[in-house]
């Protein structure tokens, strides 16, 4: 990570797809599968599906914002998640798998909530978006077998049936973003 790096936290449902589709992008440093958002410390996978925590299952991304611009993530967030629909994508329903904007900054939290607002303006009518946009208070990384989860397990059929739509989208709508191999 370099010094000009920026780091903000997604929750778009199960985060093996929010990270598949973070990672293919260019100017992305990192992303981690985690929690955040709920009452406990050092929640872990089982507390969290439960739904008691009030955590989120969320991506740590770091970015370099001189590759890649914070609206083109927030673009690609949107595109690969359903920020109409309160608690759930999907079969993944509950509040973990609520559609969350975790920011860092003021700068971060203002051009969040004027996309957002930008969506809203521009979407049918009772559709709005429901991703809230909340202060990061802490981020506690997923277990080990949950990182890379998609690239070790590509032939699974949750893998195949919902995250790699996920991404022949992104490759599809917003292949100069993608990463160079």
């Amino acid at each position: 990570m370099t010094s000009a790096s920026k780091t903000i936290v997604f929750g778009g449902g199960c985060f093996w797809c929010t990270e598949a589709v973070f990672k293919i992008l260019k100017g992305i440093l990192a992303v981690t599968p985690g929690y955040t958002g709920g009452t406990s410390t050092n929640p872990n996978y089982h507390e969290v599906s439960e739904g008691n925590t009030r955590h989120v299952e969320v991506v740590e991304v770091v970015y370099d914002p001189g590759t890649i611009s914070l609206r083109d993530l927030l673009a690609v967030f949107f595109a690969t998640h359903d920020g109409t629909s309160l608690n759930r994508q999907g079969n993944d329903v509950g509040t973990q798998y609520r559609s969350v904007i975790f920011y860092n900054d003021q700068e971060q939290q203002k051009e969040s909530q004027d996309f957002i607002a930008e969506l809203n303006a521009n979407i049918p009518e009772g559709k709005n978006i429901v991703t809230t946009v909340e202060p990061l208070r802490g981020f506690y990384s997923a277990e080990k077998y949950h990182i890379d989860y998609y690239e070790r397990n590509q032939i699974e059929p949750y893998c195949e049936l919902v995250i790699s739509p996920k991404l022949r989208k992104v490759q599809n709508d917003f292949a100069e973003l993608l990463k160079k191999h």
